[in-house]
């Protein structure tokens, strides 16, 4: 399961205007032409009909704009023969008004919603585009439940500089969290890359010491030979966590190479994992087998592994405050690792005010008993 923040309904998507709304205009109409036909002669309410298609362009199509627009001619014309005829130079100054003016509305309106479909168009190019960069992880992978979440800080933007990733290998499932140096195009670039890298390596059986040197390198050569990167390259890096979930064995093998430790629930008790000896982050030096130091933890049934980039405990409340995640994962007995990331999403977003200033991805991974995996 996969949740994003501008999972919302872009605009300038098609919608359906509810027939309510037209009451707006088509009553101003009826009571302007209603008033003016009983108004005195020196009295001309005819300009205000404008006051119709200006609004209807507001929430209805072209079309819909246009078919208030004659309306809105019809009932100058009506109230020209009710009130002192159509010859009048007054009246036909009016309809003449009011013609050039629905028409121009009713043209901008048709270039606005041109533009929308255009839009929609590139937005939809796009999200495909970040769908086959950003993969969503299985739910069940062997005996492994997973959910995951991309709350990105870029509008309009599903994915950004962080990433993850799952593959299968042998008997454990590879699995991979990491957060590029930077933002924009540039760090979505880069993610790829170290995706393709790691998703590319799985059928080479790479211990996860040989896995980080391969990962180092290709990040550092697509950095050096990149157009257009300069001094940025030699600034750039890579903060990860690469872990083998085993199937049979209740372990997880893990390297972490500069990133925030991952969160351990095992029985309600909490603490971070695979810490204690960093490698420095991708992309700094040359790498080599020896730079990556694996730590063996104990992982049972029942039990979760949240791992995060710092887009989440960075983010910040009102006050300034950091975003306490391992408090909020300890407050409560958690039945999968959906439930995790639903709330970690909504609380996350409630606390930093609706939007978040830095890419945050969390992926939560629980062990199901051999009865129910």
């Amino acid at each position: 399961m996969r949740v994003r923040l501008d999972y919302t309904h872009p605009d300038g998507a098609r919608r359906r205007t509810p027939p309510v709304l037209y009451a707006i205009p088509l009553a101003i109409l009826l009571t302007i032409t209603l008033i003016h036909i009983d108004a005195p002669a020196n009295v001309h309410l005819g300009p205000f009909l404008i006051a119709a298609p200006a609004i209807t362009a507001s929430f209805a199509s072209a079309r819909g704009t246009a078919v208030i627009g004659v309306l809105a001619v019809i009932s100058l014309i009506v109230i020209g023969i009710l009130h002192g005829g159509l010859t009048t130079a007054n009246h036909q100054a009016q309809l003449a008004a009011l013609i050039i003016i629905s028409a121009l509305v009713t043209s901008f309106r048709y270039a606005t919603d041109r533009h929308r479909r255009r839009l929609r168009q590139v937005r939809s190019v796009a999200v495909a585009a970040q769908e086959v960069l950003l993969r969503p992880i299985p739910d069940r992978i062997g005996p492994l439940r997973i959910a995951s979440v991309y709350i990105s800080a870029e509008e309009e933007a599903q994915i950004g500089g962080d990433l993850y990733a799952a593959v299968r290998v042998e008997d454990a499932t590879r699995l991979i969290i990491g957060d590029v140096r930077g933002k924009g195009l540039p760090a979505v670039g880069d993610a790829a890359v170290l995706i393709g890298a790691f998703q590319g390596s799985a059928y080479r059986k790479l211990p996860l010491p040989g896995l980080g040197t391969h990962l180092g390198r290709a990040v550092r050569w697509n950095w050096q030979h990149a157009p257009g990167r300069g001094e940025d390259a030699l600034e750039s890096f890579v903060t990860a966590v690469v872990l083998d979930v085993y199937d049979d064995r209740h372990i997880i093998d893990m390297i972490n190479c500069g990133h925030p430790p991952p969160l351990l629930l095992h029985r309600g008790e909490l603490w971070p994992v695979g810490g204690a000896d960093p490698a420095p982050p991708l992309g700094v030096g040359e790498p080599s087998d020896g730079d990556f130091k694996v730590e063996t933890l104990s992982f049972e049934d029942n039990d979760f592994l949240v791992l995060y980039t710092d887009g989440v405990i960075e983010a910040r409340n009102a006050e300034g405050t950091f975003y306490p995640l391992a408090e909020r994962l300890a407050s409560r007995d958690w039945r999968s690792p959906e439930e995790l990331v639903y709330a970690l999403h909504d609380d996350l977003l409630r606390y930093a005010g609706g939007k978040v200033n830095d890419d945050a991805a969390v992926v939560a991974i629980a062990r199901c008993p051999a009865a129910s995996a």
